[in-house]
């Protein structure tokens, strides 16, 4: 696998920070809003008891919400281009602090996904096997309920190690099927991506 490859994996990414003057829809919102947005990436019999994470006046990354279950939702970048949220198993939670923590070292690109991986591998950041994570993205939101417009959601499947052999899936990109990323490392999952305009965006 070229190391460019790694920039097009679905791991959470946190966003580079832009000019302060840099304004989007999604910037400076209510916990209220934010959380309202964020549990759409979740299926919708689990948003209630959900965590939810996001971002207080100062920009600081905070916990909006204490939930009941074992799924945390993000809120909105807002220093991001694009409008996305995402909801990923407890399990994941060190995971996804651990790159948040890097990029703030400045350890970025593929030397951020090395870094983890390797410390997976090492037995000291565990990636639960088969755990998820919904990733959902669209054009903008309703101000007035917070609805996303366009939505369009994707699915992560963690399985570090995973290969063709240990689970029968191909290493090609499926439309609307199931494909393997990053096979034999500790970053390997199972990507789905529907085709876009099938979810009402």
């Amino acid at each position: 696998m070229k190391p460019a490859h790694l920039l097009c994996s679905a791991v959470f990414v946190m966003a580079a920070a832009k000019p302060a003057h840099a304004q989007h829809a999604w910037s400076r919102l209510s916990p209220d809003v934010q959380i309202r947005l964020a549990v759409q990436a979740a299926p919708a019999d689990m948003r209630e008891g959900a965590t939810v994470q996001g971002y207080d006046a100062s920009g600081a990354f905070v916990t909006l919400r204490q939930g009941s279950s074992d799924l945390i939702c993000m809120a909105p970048n807002p220093t991001a281009d694009g409008l996305e949220v995402s909801c990923h198993h407890a399990g994941l939670e060190r995971f996804f602090a651990r790159g948040r923590e890097l990029t703030e070292q400045g350890v970025t690109g593929n030397d951020r996904v090395r870094t983890r991986w390797q410390e997976h591998d090492d037995g000291k950041l565990p990636i639960p096997y088969g755990s998820v994570n919904y990733i959902l993205t669209g054009s903008g939101f309703d101000a007035s309920t917070g609805e996303i417009t366009d939505p369009y959601l994707r699915w992560t499947i963690y399985t570090p190690g995973a290969t063709p052999e240990s689970t029968g899936l191909s290493t090609q990109p499926s439309a609307g099927g199931p494909w393997l990323m990053f096979p034999g490392t500790a970053g390997a999952h199972i990507m789905i991506t529907p085709p876009r305009g099938g979810q009402g965006g």
